[in-house]
């Protein structure tokens, strides 16, 4: 299946955070902005959610804790009781550092796994490749096409209004984008 798509170059972050701003508002599909650096506000402007990784990490790290104080206290005062300088079996403060690092496992390793889940990383994934002229001095932002009513000179007109360098129209056919 392919896209049609509009690459707009823009030299400034600002003017791409501005361009991206009012093709929101005009209801335009933004598929992905590249930047060679982190653009402050951008994923508000491009209208991205807020990510849910925190919670994940956050369930597994309590999910870690909790279960590994249920294991120390079953094995040391349950399973295998022993009396050792008439300290109690079931102590925790002893089990608190072990569970500790049963939550900072867990929520790291749910963490890389949902990350790798949600982005769709996995072993043998044929990769995407950008234009080549997108390099570590540009900024673009890609409009999808959506319909047959889209207008291209008025959505060129508007990216040009907001210092857009160049804007091209691609077609991407099986991850390759082409001209």
């Amino acid at each position: 299946m392919s896209k049609q798509l509009l690459l707009a170059t823009f030299e400034h972050a600002d003017d791409l955070l501005s361009a991206t701003t009012v093709a929101r508002e005009k209801g335009l599909r933004i598929v992905d902005a590249f930047t060679p650096y982190a653009v402050h506000g951008l994923d508000r402007a491009m209208g991205l959610r807020p990510s849910r990784l925190t919670w994940v990490c956050f369930t597994f790290a309590m999910i870690g804790v909790c279960g590994m104080l249920c294991f120390e206290h079953l094995v040391a005062s349950v399973w295998w009781p022993i009396d050792i300088g008439g300290k109690p079996w079931n102590s925790l403060p002893s089990d608190v550092p072990v569970a500790f690092e049963a939550a900072v496992f867990l929520g790291a390793f749910s963490s890389v796994i949902a990350l790798l889940i949600v982005s769709r990383l996995y072993p043998g994934k044929k990769s995407r490749t950008v234009p080549a002229r997108v390099t570590d001095d540009q900024f673009i932002l890609v409009i999808e096409k959506t319909d047959a009513t889209f207008d291209t000179e008025a959505v060129e007109k508007m990216l040009l209004c907001h210092h857009a360098v160049d804007v091209e129209q691609y077609i991407e056919k099986n991850g390759e984008f082409q001209l």
